[in-house]
Order: structure tokens, then C-alpha cells, then sequence
């Protein structure tokens, strides 16, 4: 009998060896397949359901539960799941009472990271209205655009922007816009106070015949795109879309338990949809601040025993740039979720802050496919080891792309050709029932700008997300660069966020945006930099030359750097590129320091007009 035992443990032994070195990541690919599997089966129940049943619904629900549980934290008062009820409620009635609202009225928010946010929000959501996420840095005539695009006949501002609304307000009225602000007074005619009569209104529940024809396809909100490549696109959210950018969270194993950090915009998808909408779908608390402070995130995260935190675009590196302290690691933070972070900044983020599981993702508002980073594997957006399941949901292929045509690459037949394992290709999804485009609102030409036809057969129709994704031979999934982000030069491809990675490492550059630009007599773009110097920091010329001779080849090293006092970001911390690269690199044209990459001097010198018309007479090698 114990020879068997024996025999019986080593086989075991054998076999959980077996499997852990030939399918390391079995396990966490079956946890991850049968929460998806859970997740999957609510939204097919929630779609069956007559009424339908909304976030709006599980934050009703959440309120019966536990009414006095915190749901808000923000600049030190809390507000419970029942107060933001019921303020919802006051909201929803003085809207309904002073601006006639009814169910499918669009209403545009104009709104700082505030609780009020929240509870305008779902006041509006009782109504049976969509709501228009208005950027609060938008100004003039993007402002006047992003408005226009949803077909709203409302705007709710808060009284902080109040200038902004000024600004905009002769063209509102003569479009017979209805202006309202969340303050007890204002003087300018035309601007409608609302504070004053939510303060007054009931806040006993409403009728849920208010919304009784919302379902599962309904529009529920408009998410501006982040204006990197122009104006603001309104995507538009159903709310079966709000369902899955919700789940998100519980993909990502946060629980009931948790407490979630929002120090991101709400009028974005994150801090939105995976943010404020996954945390009602938890029924957790949110810590809410106005901006994202790196100075003051880890002391919020000790203070509110924060362990789930958000990040995007550079804010994870911004946390590591912040001076270090011997209590860096005292914190209960457990998940990160976000996209975005760099390789470096990855490790230099676990290494200082502790064993965090970051979950990083690959996703857009308005697209039909994406993927987690459930394995915490460093660099790595995704994992598609069970294609079939996958592509059940989301049907996805990644097809060879010509960078420099900017468009993908066909056969003789003129279909698109996939990419092969380990090969970069663009990604697209395939547009069908269960994994639907809606589009952007008012934008027709946008919307099918984003559809790509006769893709694997002809008549096929799938959805453009314009990024240039990896798949290795384990099955990870890489994110490579945004189409617009990659030029060519010297018959080469050359992505962007390499040249910044090797840029940032000079010792004088704080952060770096680069772009391709066109030089006159010669093929695709020619590299450029836009850089931030480190504080109390001059340009070093021959350091940051030897740093790019040494780490880029010649064809990727960036001929032009531009030194400036900020780079514009985007609301969610992306690199606007449009206008730099249309500005070009002539000196008459451009009042910051320019600086030219000398090849026989072997250092950056001074852009001059003599350098410029040089280029130009093609008396340079370039």
C-alpha cells in the first residue's frame, strides 16, 4: 500500500511538474476563461430581462443592500449609497421639472471630477437620457463641437467653468441651447442656476416608466475620443457596452471588498466606464479626486486604504519620477488597472512600490475588441490562449499594414493578407451582432472611416482600430504603436514610442513626443522630437546625441529636437502630435529652441535659417 502511495505522489508530483513547465499559465488561463464565462452569462440574463436591468438598476440594488455604506470619499466628506440616491433624485426632478426632459433627450455634462458628476449623472439615467461626457478642458470652438455632436438641447456646467460657458454662449442661445449651472446664482442672462432648484426638489424616488423603452442597445452616454489626430470624435456607448467596460473590474478579481482610487477624468472611458461604472457593478467605495496628483497619490492611498488604483497613458510614470521615500511600500494598493505604462516604468513601478498585480489592457471606447494582461507578465497587454473562446466573443485577426501608404496590405484578389505568429499587424475586429461598431454620433464619415470591408472574404466586414498589435508564440499579446504613431523613413518603419523610450534615458530629457515630418525632395518623414528638460536642466547637445547614435540606428535617430517649456497632452495624458507636426522644423516658424543632429560634428547644434535652407537646397545629407 505505501509503494503505491508512493508511486501515486510521484506521478502527481510529475504531472503538476509536467504542467507547470510546459503550460505555465494553465492555471490563471482557466480562472480568467470562467470568470469571463460568469460575466458573459449576466450580460445574456440582464439582456433577457423584461425591464431591462442597467447599471442604474444594480445601483438601485446596491442602495436596497447597504444604504449606508460609503460610496463616495471626496476632499473629506463622505457620501453613502442612499445620499447619492436621493440627490440623484432631487437632480432628476428639477431637470425634469425646469428643462421638460423626457426619455431620450441627449444632455450634455460639462462637469469637474466632483460628486456631483455622479449623482447628474444618474439622475439623468432615471430619466431614461443619455449623457454627453464633455471634456472640461475643451474650450471655444472644440467645445462648441463636441456639444453639437450628440444633438443635445441641454448643457449642465459646473460653476468653475462658467468662463468657458461665456465663451460659447451667443452660439448656444442662437441655437436655442438651454444653459444651466450647478450654483445657487448667476448674473449672465441666457445662464439658468440649477443648484438652487435641485436643493428644493424631492428626492423621493421616481417612476421606472420613465425609461421603460431603454434596453440593452440604447445609447447610454458619449465618450469623446482624446483628440490626438484633431477634433474630438463622440463615440457612442450603449449600454451593453457600459455593462462590459464595467466588468472589467471583476475580470480583474477586484471584489466587494475593495476600495477603488479615481484620480482620472470621468469624462472618460477609464475613469468612467471601468471606474465609476465597474465600482457600482462591485458595490464598492470610490476614492474620487479632482486630478491626478503624484505627489499626493501614495498619502490618499495610505489614508483611504486604497486597493485598487487606476493608471493611463503616463501617470504610472509619473509616479515613479516622484523623489523616494523609505515608505514607499506601505500601502494595502493590491490591483492596478489601466493601459498604457512602458516596459521600464513597469518594472521600476513594482520594484518601488511592491508586488502590485498590474493589470494592464488593450481597449478603445468605440471598438468591438480587447484583451487583459491577467498574468501580470511585464510588458504584455493581453493573452489569447484559448482563440476559439475568444474569437467566439470577440472575432479579431491582425493583417499585414503598409506604414508608409498608411493602409493595409491586399493580395490579387484583393483581400487582406493576416499577419503571421510573431509577426506586428494591425488589429481589427469583426463587426457582427454580439460584437457590434455603433460608431460616433453625427459623424458619418468618421464612422465609416473605422469599417473595413472585404477583409479575409469579400462582403466580411470588420472595425479598424488603426494599432499595430504583436501576438508571440506563447500567445501574449504586444501593443506595437497607433498607426499615426509610426512613420517611415530611409524605406524604414519607425515607431515613435521606441525613439521617446531611448529619448527619456538622456539625462537631461524629462519626457519626449516624437513625430515623422516631411522634408521637401524626399521620401516619408523624417524623425522629430518634441522634449521636456528635467528641472534646472539645460539641452545637453553631445550627451543626447551620443545617446541616440548609441541606442537607435541611423534611419530612426530623431534629426530634429524641439525644446519645450510642456508638451500639450490630452485629457488622459497622450501626446498631441497634429500640430507639431504640421509646424515642421523651420527656425522662422517656430519660437522654441530648435536643435539640428550634425553627423560630421557628432552633436546637436543650434537649428538655423542657414541649416534650414540648406535642407532644403538639398545641400545636406540627410
Amino acid at each position: 500500500m505505501y509503494i503505491w502511495f508512493t508511486v501515486l505522489a510521484g506521478l502527481a508530483i510529475l504531472s503538476f511538474s509536467f504542467v507547470k513547465t510546459f503550460f505555465p499559465y494553465l492555471g490563471e488561463d482557466c480562472a480568467y476563461i470562467l470568470r469571463s464565462i460568469k460575466l458573459g452569462a449576466r450580460l445574456v440574463r440582464y439582456n433577457k430581462v423584461k425591464p431591462f436591468y442597467s447599471i442604474l438598476d444594480c445601483f438601485l440594488d446596491a442602495v436596497k443592500r447597504h444604504p449606508n455604506k460609503v460610496f463616495v470619499h471626496f476632499e473629506g466628506r463622505e457620501y453613502s449609497y442612499g445620499e447619492v440616491d436621493k440627490q440623484s433624485n432631487k437632480v432628476a426632478r428639477a431637470l425634469q421639472a425646469e428643462a421638460r426632459l423626457k426619455e431620450g433627450d441627449a444632455v450634455a455634462l460639462f462637469l469637474a471630477n466632483e460628486p456631483s458628476f455622479m449623482w447628474t449623472w444618474l439622475g439623468l439615467a432615471k430619466l431614461g437620457c443619455p449623457a454627453a461626457l464633455l471634456n472640461y478642458n475643451i474650450r471655444s470652438k472644440s467645445l462648441l463641437h463636441c456639444f453639437s455632436c450628440c444633438g443635445a438641447k441641454v448643457i449642465i456646467a459646473s460653476a468653475e467653468l462658467q468662463d468657458a460657458v461665456e465663451e460659447v454662449l451667443p452660439t448656444l442661445r442662437e441655437q436655442g441651447i438651454s444653459v444651466y449651472l450647478l450654483s445657487e446664482a448667476c448674473s449672465i442672462q441666457g445662464i439658468k442656476t440649477l443648484s438652487d432648484k435641485i436643493s428644493q426638489a424631492s428626492d423621493q424616488p421616481l417612476s421606472r416608466d420613465l425609461r421603460a423603452n431603454v434596453n440593452i442597445r440604447s445609447t447610454a452616454l458619449y465618450i469623446y475620443t482624446s483628440g490626438t489626430t484633431g477634433l474630438p470624435k463622440a463615440a457612442v456607448v450603449t449600454h451593453e457596452r457600459v455593462w462590459a467596460a464595467s466588468f472589467l473590474q471583476a475580470a480583474s478579481g477586484v471584489t466587494s471588498e475593495d476600495i477603488f482610487y479615481i484620480n482620472l477624468p470621468l469624462y472618460h472611458s477609464a475613469g468612467f466606464l471601468i471606474g465609476m461604472a465597474g465600482a457600482i457593478d462591485r458595490g464598492i467605495t470610490i476614492i474620487l479626486r479632482r486630478k491626478f496628483s503624484a505627489s499626493q497619490f501614495w498619502d490618499d492611498c495610505r489614508k483611504y486604504n486604497v486597493t485598487v488604483m487606476q493608471y493611463i497613458g503616463e501617470t504610472m510614470r509619473y509616479l515613479c519620477n516622484t523623489p523616494k521615500k523609505d515608505n514607499e511600500k506601505n500601502h494595502r494598493v493590491r490591483i492596478a488597472i489601466g493601459n498604457g505604462v512602458r516596459t521600464d516604468i513597469w518594472t521600476e513601478f513594482l520594484n518601488r512600490f511592491g508586488d502590485i498585480k498590474v493589470r494592464e489592457l488593450y481597449a478603445a471606447t468605440e471598438g468591438n475588441i480587447g484583451f487583459i494582461n491577467y498574468t501580470s507578465k511585464i510588458g504584455v497587454v493581453g493573452r489569447v490562449n484559448f482563440k476559439k473562446y475568444n474569437y467566439f466573443f470577440f472575432p479579431y485577426t491582425l493583417i499585414k499594414f503598409d506604414v508608409e501608404k498608411e493602409e493595409p496590405v491586399r493580395n490579387s484578389e484583393g483581400l487582406c493578407i493576416e499577419a503571421a505568429r510573431g509577426e506586428t499587424g494591425l488589429l481589427v475586429g469583426r463587426i457582427t451582432q454580439r460584437s457590434p461598431f455603433v460608431g460616433y454620433a453625427g459623424n458619418q464619415q468618421q464612422t465609416e472611416k473605422k469599417r473595413l470591408r472585404n477583409v479575409l472574404q469579400k462582403g466580411d466586414l470588420y472595425f479598424n482600430t488603426g494599432d499595430l498589435l504583436q501576438i508571440d508564440h506563447q500567445n501574449f499579446v504586444y501593443f506595437q504603436d497607433r498607426v499615426g504613431d509610426t512613420f517611415r523613413w530611409k524605406g524604414e518603419n519607425v515607431a515613435t514610442s521606441e525613439v521617446a523610450d531611448v529619448l527619456t534615458m538622456a539625462n537631461c530629457i524629462l519626457e519626449a513626443n516624437v513625430y515623422g515630418v516631411k522634408v521637401e525632395g524626399h521620401e516619408g518623414r523624417i524623425g522629430m522630437a518634441a522634449v521636456l528638460l528635467k528641472e534646472g536642466e539645460d539641452f545637453d547637445c553631445s550627451g543626447t546625441f551620443k545617446q541616440v547614435v548609441n541606442y537607435l540606428p541611423a534611419y530612426a535617430r530623431p534629426r530634429f529636437i524641439r525644446i519645450q517649456s510642456c508638451l500639450e497632452m490630452t485629457g488622459t495624458f497622450k501626446m498631441k502630435k497634429v500640430r507639431l507636426v504640421e509646424e515642421g522644423f523651420e527656425p522662422a516658424h517656430i519660437q522654441d529652441p530648435l536643435y539640428f543632429l550634425d553627423t560630421e560634428k557628432k552633436t546637436y547644434v543650434p537649428m538655423t535659417e542657414e541649416i534650414y535652407r540648406a535642407i532644403a537646397a538639398r545641400e545636406v545629407k540627410l
